[in-house]
């Protein structure tokens, strides 16, 4: 399953899906407008290969991590922005399938996800439900739990609190 998070990512997952031949593969892509991200300030989308990868460093000593996959990684990097100007160095992971993540070695997990990073917020709209895993024991994951809400997705976010707020909150509150 990959949940790309703009144009380039989608490129990656593209590939992925091609080159698999070892099973099903499902690509999980919004209705959204969602914007391509800028990867000359951005990490490259070549990091979907890897399943996870670190597409915004913490400008200040690192401090947090946000994660999210698909549409929701505009939110992260929303959040972190916020929180850099109150000098809180947050690095932004983006996560557009945990089954590649999973296959990658200690030494590449531990260098996106620092064991000693223990203020860990993830942002899925869909579930929260699995991203215990990557936000530890401390961490706090945004989403929506539960089914039968209609309306377009911005009233939606902003009445189950996945928003950017949201987050900068969640690492505020952690730190």
């Amino acid at each position: 399953v990959l949940r790309p998070a703009d144009a380039n990512e989608t490129a990656y997952a593209w590939r992925i899906a091609l080159e698999n031949d070892k099973g099903p593969t499902l690509l999980a892509l919004t209705r959204q407008n969602v914007p391509t991200l800028d990867r000359t300030i951005y990490g490259s989308a070549e990091g979907t290969l890897k399943g996870a990868y670190v597409v915004k460093e913490a400008e200040a000593p690192l401090q947090a991590i946000v994660m999210a996959t698909g549409s929701e990684v505009e939110l992260a990097l929303e959040a972190a922005e916020s929180l850099e100007v109150d000098g809180v160095g947050v690095r932004v992971v983006s996560m557009p399938c945990w089954e590649l993540f999973e296959k990658q070695d200690a030494a590449y997990k531990e260098s996106v996800f620092p064991k000693a990073v223990t203020a860990r917020v993830s942002i899925e709209a869909g579930v929260t439900m699995g991203w215990s895993r990557y936000t530890g024991d401390r961490g706090i994951a945004i989403g929506l739990d539960h089914f039968g809400a209609s309306a377009p997705f911005e009233k939606l976010y902003e009445e189950f609190g996945i928003t950017s707020e949201a987050a900068a909150r969640a690492v505020r509150s952690l730190l």
